[in-house]
């Protein structure tokens, strides 16, 4: 497994979906954190996911501090506007964690002053408040799965 992707909270199920999809097609670990926005058996959750579900690594944590209680080794970079850094400018390694927000309020304080060396961020016009949700995990991990040469993908 490559790396992990955290969702903190997510509220949209077609975003979770998605999201499983490039979890289930590069490898990556899916985990997701508590309380979710809506039912695992969503409908919408299903269809945005396809026929990878059957592929797709995942983890159910109910909080933030239990995922990382269960991987104490592990190097969580956690997705803000907030951060000075861009998302390309860190050194990813094999198994980090890449740690997304809710849609509505991304993440929280507590978590981004615990990791607040590993803050990145997608450079966008200040005109905008952020990115879609799934499409920033996917800017995020197809950089981190460069930085490693892409194992196993052809």
């Amino acid at each position: 497994m490559a790396f992990h992707i955290v969702l903190v909270e997510p509220e949209i199920p077609q975003n979770t979906g998605n999201i499983a999809r490039q979890c289930s097609v590069t490898g990556a670990k899916l985990h997701l954190v508590r309380p979710l926005g809506f039912e695992i058996d969503d409908k919408k959750l299903k269809r945005a996911g396809l026929d990878y579900w059957n592929e797709l690594h995942i983890e159910y944590h109910d909080s933030f501090a239990q995922l990382q209680e269960k991987y104490p080794e592990g190097r969580f970079f956690c997705a803000t506007t907030k951060a000075d850094k861009f998302y390309h400018q860190q050194q990813y390694q094999n198994g980090d964690f890449l740690v997304f927000g809710k849609e509505t309020a991304g993440l929280s304080k507590e978590i981004l002053e615990q990791n607040r060396d590993h803050l990145i961020r997608i450079p966008m016009l200040p005109v905008s408040r952020s990115m879609n949700l799934s499409n920033s995990v996917a800017v995020v991990l197809m950089e981190a799965m460069r930085q490693i040469d892409f194992p196993g993908c052809r």
